[in-house]
């Protein structure tokens, strides 16, 4: 059985793993061509690099901590230090030292390639975060991307082809070369040039997008999927033997192939030559095919979960709201009974707190300041009612109350102390809460005075719920603690924000 927690410790320490890779292929590169001392040289060079490279490791062995821990100001500060100063600081001493015989541009290189890594890194992560969810982009596809590739590249040797025309360098026995040249003018005076070239090379590369598309649409999705790999291996014959003498045949009558010297495909189009290159087609395709079968069906579970998960929570929330109502006007049921003065103080509270739990309630999430106001309004309305004394503490240490936070997650924990301790105590009961919060986390405890033949009642429905919408909401980035000490419980709640 795969073991999760050795999964969250490979993620954990990913970038870590992936510039030990850029280290050694580095190692690799300067060892390959020699013939003496070959391991000698390769463990040396790992060691002389290694060193060069040591603030990068230590900083990507630590960064999931960092960005648990710092706000994005200090992480930047952090990277700033290690890829800015502490990098090149270490190249150089490397550079110095020559621990080992080295080319004077290997420590450069290398530093330059631990940088550029890591801001394709930070790319590939704002892409993940950010990019890939723009909707334009989520329904362009791999199917479409490949397409726009096959325009592109089609479109690139085009422009190629004609900057080299009437180049001597590119010709070769009557046949012109297609050369690395990108000549604006040539292609402005070229452009009807421009337009065939682009039309036969599209022409060609669409014929193996054809290809492509027959393996990923039908020969995986339906019969490799459905009827085995046997069936699928004798289909994907049976398509090429349908399909390549015709796509070849086409290939050989486009005008181009008078233009430029190619050999992909001979004047015949029965030569099993072309065959071969319609199986490397699908079959190196097969790879990619069934990656893009397995994503689609990975983002329909994922979004059977997610429609899952919500549908989960909002069950809680409603077990959780109408809870918080009867208790409430339970409360100014007391209070018209004994004609209070407060009643329609506490009617105006009462009507504050629907409105916050009817629309933020809603919420994905709301500000901590928000959450603190609707505690004090809570707690305020029972205090109106209670006719024991209760000894209230709320002790805060906030650095910003600016934090986003899932709403109506603290107040369960005052509810849960008012319905099971406070309220059934005869004597005085006492309350203390505590909140501790930066950027990152959240501390929050609850602990009040209750009857311990309760004890099962306190930790009923509404603790329930709440740990159940803390998995949903934070997993793995939660811990919930209680305990009973006499005739005191307790419970504490951290949160990591992000």
């Amino acid at each position: 059985m795969l073991n999760t927690k050795n999964l969250k410790f490979s993620y954990k320490y990913q970038d870590f793993f992936i510039f030990i890779g850029l280290l050694l292929w580095i190692a690799i590169f300067n060892t390959y061509s020699l013939t003496n001392n070959i391991w000698l040289s390769y463990v040396s060079c790992i060691l002389a690099l290694g060193f060069c490279l040591l603030p990068v490791f230590v900083f990507s062995f630590a960064k999931a901590r960092l960005k648990n821990r710092l706000s994005k100001k200090h992480y930047a500060i952090y990277w700033g230090i290690c890829f800015l100063i502490a990098l090149p600081l270490f190249t150089l001493i490397a550079f110095y030292l020559q621990i080992v015989k080295l080319d004077d541009g290997v420590f450069t290189l290398t530093a330059l390639a631990a940088v550029s890594l890591e801001l394709m890194l930070i790319a590939n992560q704002y892409y993940q975060n950010k990019v890939q969810h723009i909707k334009w982009i989520k329904k362009i596809g791999l199917e479409n991307a490949v397409l726009i590739t096959i325009i592109l590249l089609a479109a690139t040797i085009s422009v190629m082809a004609v900057s080299s025309l009437d180049n001597p360098v590119y010709q070769r026995k009557g046949f012109r070369l297609v050369g690395f040249e990108f000549d604006i003018k040539l292609l402005l005076l070229n452009f009807g040039t421009f337009l065939g070239f682009f039309s036969q090379f599209l022409i060609m590369y669409l014929c193996g997008y054809l290809l492509f598309l027959i393996n990923s649409r039908l020969l995986v999705s339906k019969i490799l999927k459905e009827k085995g790999l046997f069936v699928y291996l004798l289909s994907l014959s049976a398509t090429v033997a349908v399909l390549y003498p015709l796509l070849a045949q086409l290939l050989i009558l486009l005008p181009i192939n008078t233009v430029f010297s190619r050999s992909i495909f001979v004047n015949n189009p029965f030569e099993l030559e072309n065959a071969f290159g319609a199986f490397a087609i699908m079959l190196i395709s097969l790879p990619v095919v069934l990656a893009l079968q397995w994503g689609k069906q990975n983002n329909r579970i994922l979004s059977l979960e997610k429609e899952k998960s919500q549908t989960e929570l909002d069950l809680l929330k409603q077990q959780l709201n109408p809870h918080f109502f009867f208790n409430t006007l339970n409360n100014l049921y007391a209070l018209s009974l004994q004609k209070s003065d407060k009643t329609p103080e506490s009617i105006l509270q009462l009507s504050e707190l629907m409105r916050y739990t009817i629309y933020k309630g809603q919420e994905k999430t709301v500000k901590l300041s928000q959450e603190l106001d609707y505690i004090n309004d809570y707690i305020q309305l029972q205090q109106i009612r209670l006719r024991k004394t209760l000894h209230f503490e709320f002790e805060k240490q906030i650095t910003n109350d600016q934090i986003d936070i899932a709403p109506l997650l603290l107040i369960v924990f005052i509810e849960n102390a008012f319905k099971h301790g406070i309220e059934p105590a005869e004597d005085a009961a006492t309350l203390k809460l505590s909140l501790i919060s930066n950027d990152t986390t959240l501390i929050f405890s609850c602990e009040n005075s209750f009857d311990p033949e309760e004890v099962n009642e306190i930790k009923g429905i509404g603790i329930d719920n709440l740990r159940k919408r803390l998995e949903l909401i934070y997993p793995s980035r939660y811990t919930l603690e209680i305990t009973t000490i006499a005739d005191i419980f307790k419970a504490e709640l951290k949160l990591k924000l992000t």
